[in-house]
């Protein structure tokens, strides 16, 4: 009788511990939210965070602010979320690049991806396209192999930053082709796209959701995806495996992350809410059919798994082809 007492009183007190948390989170928030994206306004993280800013700003009742902090890779915008509170009034649209390339990138980082951040989910997955300016006289990876080998030097792609994952596909590429190709780095994938369709670099790998309409209205010609398999939106555009390079693949991901120590309560809220987001029609239209991107919205632990995955996979890919950005 004592026994079914005490269990019953731990019980009890073990649910009132949890209403104020629970509490909490149906009362968060109760100001606006700032959604850092660290990389300039108009690139794919941007897009992929002002779809579902707006969406968390309906469900949730309060604004999504976001807030472009381009510059380093990624490090300055991440680096501002990883000493913010953890209240839940400071998120970030996480990458591939600074949370499993940067790491082994750089010598020193002023966050660690595992120590200071919460996962929320792992929202989009992604490959790259490599597009030419139409003034590049190839329509192939290979004629684009023997241009560059009769040009070495010449030719310029450009990438969202240093160390970012189309900065990786290019350089892998350069390796696995034996060409001399100039990597011109920009704070943002929407600035080095303007010079390619400006014509003031040649090339770069960039997202299918800013590069379809490009292709469309004929400004850029696309050569080749770096996924394992053909985009959906462009299925007469052969992978760079197929094109010669087998077992060349880069993806990469978008994704919420909040600051360490953010209370669960407000993750599994944040959580819900975006899975909510990402199977919304509109949504699925702008960010998978039209975006090119394949919708994910795992849990908090999946996507834990994912970033320690990666950052192991990476670390040995960025080492065989010796990248260092310091």
């Amino acid at each position: 009788m004592k026994d079914r007492a005490a269990r019953a009183c731990g019980a009890a007190l073990a649910l009132a511990g949890m209403l104020p948390a629970f509490a909490y989170a149906q009362s968060y928030p109760q100001k606006p939210v700032r959604f850092i994206v660290p990389y300039a306004a108009g690139g794919a993280g941007d897009i992929f965070a002002r779809t579902i800013a707006q969406k968390l700003s309906e469900a949730m009742g309060q604004q999504f602010i976001v807030d472009n902090r381009p510059g380093a890779n990624g490090i300055i915008g991440m680096e501002l979320v990883a000493k913010s509170p953890p209240d839940g009034y400071t998120i970030v649209m996480g990458n591939s690049a600074p949370m499993v390339l940067n790491p082994s990138l750089y010598a020193k980082l002023p966050y660690d991806p595992i120590k200071d951040f919460a996962p929320v989910t792992q929202g989009t997955l992604y490959p790259y396209i490599l597009i030419v300016h139409p003034s590049i006289p190839v329509r192939s990876v290979a004629e684009l192999v023997k241009l560059a080998k009769a040009q070495p030097g010449q030719l310029q792609y450009g990438s969202s930053g240093n160390g970012g994952a189309n900065h990786l596909a290019g350089e892998i590429f350069k390796r696995a082709a034996g060409v001399n190709i100039v990597h011109v780095p920009f704070k943002g994938s929407a600035p080095a796209l303007a010079d390619v369709l400006g014509g003031q670099i040649s090339m770069m790998f960039d997202t299918i959701v800013t590069t379809v309409p490009q292709l469309q209205s004929g400004k850029v010609r696309a050569l080749a995806v770096t996924g394992a398999k053909r985009a959906p939106q462009t299925p007469d555009v052969p992978t760079v495996s197929e094109s010669g390079y087998p077992g060349y693949a880069v993806t990469s991901w978008q994704s919420i992350l909040a600051p360490a120590n953010t209370p669960r309560a407000i993750v599994d809220r944040l959580h819900q809410e975006t899975v909510k987001a990402l199977r919304m029609p509109d949504v699925i239209d702008r960010l998978a059919t039209r975006g090119g991107n394949e919708l994910v919205g795992n849990t908090p632990e999946e996507f834990a798994k994912v970033i320690r995955s990666e950052l192991a996979l990476y670390s040995k890919v960025i080492k065989d082809a010796n990248i260092r950005l310091d």
